[in-house]
């Protein structure tokens, strides 16, 4: 693996129904569902120049359906950033379908994305970042060269599990589905995949979503956005040590339940409980920290590239 301390900070860009699926609630109408796009996604860009960061984003292939949604991801591509594939559409139950069905979510992303930028992506993330090993299989045979998709996260898995249960008790259905807990076990540092996947073996690259050392904190926008300021910047320390940090951050960690017209997805969503300016300093004081403990930031195919 590198020997270099590297910081790879990306984003989901889940547009607004990918949220109403996960609560239960109908999907938006009208310039809210494009919400993401339009308007969390620029603060995001001027957020990292103005940290000099060059992020990886991973991208939903329906999505470039969406007039404009190509032209912003050149730009991205333009400015130094990454484009990762995060499936075509972003099913969260990906895992449970057939493999033509999940060969296709891979190839079709593959295929618009290419389309729109004029390269393939080399990266890819799974909805809910729920994978297995036939999902591993798939990726390879695509060519892909790295996945970034575990999660060994105590916590965050049983935040989930628990909201999806309070969900179905409020007569609502989530299409959030938990992943085998068996990920827990696996290492959270960068790794080639064995079978089953969350042990070590020859296969993909893995660069998993953050946790802190020890605990196993979750080190991601949401957490961060949550943990305001002073919080963010603990979490970041707690990650010292790590050869590979990677912070994932979605969307809406820096969409604005007012500004945005999203104020019904917020009894919901409680990062929408939270003000831009909150969002905005819990965010850059993780990455000053970061930088602070002398990490360098890349993009995730940078950082494959480096791990070999």
């Amino acid at each position: 693996m590198a020997t270099a301390r590297l910081a790879c900070v990306s984003v989901d860009i889940d547009e607004i129904p990918c949220y109403t699926a996960i609560h239960g609630l109908p999907e938006p109408e009208g310039a809210r569902r494009e919400a993401i796009y339009d308007k969390a996604l620029p603060r995001l860009v001027d957020l990292f120049d103005d940290q000099g960061v060059h992020a990886t984003f991973f991208a939903i292939g329906r999505d470039l359906a969406t007039e404009g949604n190509g032209a912003r991801l050149r730009d991205l591509v333009a400015g130094g950033h990454e484009i990762a594939n995060h499936s075509q559409d972003h099913l969260y139950d990906l895992t449970r379908r057939s493999p033509s069905e999940m060969r296709a979510q891979v190839s079709d992303a593959q295929d618009a994305l290419e389309d729109a930028l004029g390269e393939r992506p080399v990266g890819f993330r799974a909805p809910g970042y729920t994978i297995t090993d036939a999902l591993f299989e798939i990726l390879e045979a695509e060519g892909l060269s790295y996945d970034s998709s575990v999660f060994p996260c105590p916590a965050y898995y049983g935040a989930k599990t628990a909201a999806i249960g309070a969900i179905a008790a409020r007569g609502r259905r989530s299409h959030s589905v938990v992943d085998d807990p068996r990920v827990l076990l696996a290492p959270a540092d960068p790794y080639r995949v064995g079978r089953p996947y969350w042990r070590r073996g020859g296969g993909l690259l893995e660069q998993p979503i953050g946790v802190t050392r020890g605990a196993r904190l979750p080190f991601i926008g949401t957490s961060a956005v949550l943990a305001g300021e002073r919080g963010a910047d603990l979490l970041a320390r707690q990650m010292s040590g790590r050869p590979l940090v990677t912070l994932e951050l979605h969307g809406i960690d820096l969409a604005d339940a007012e500004a945005d017209d999203l104020g019904f997805l917020a009894p919901h969503q409680p990062d929408l409980r939270a003000s831009l300016e909150r969002k905005h300093a819990a965010l850059r004081a993780a990455i000053s920290r970061l930088r602070q403990m002398g990490y360098a930031f890349v993009t995730h195919a940078e950082a494959a590239s480096r791990c070999g």
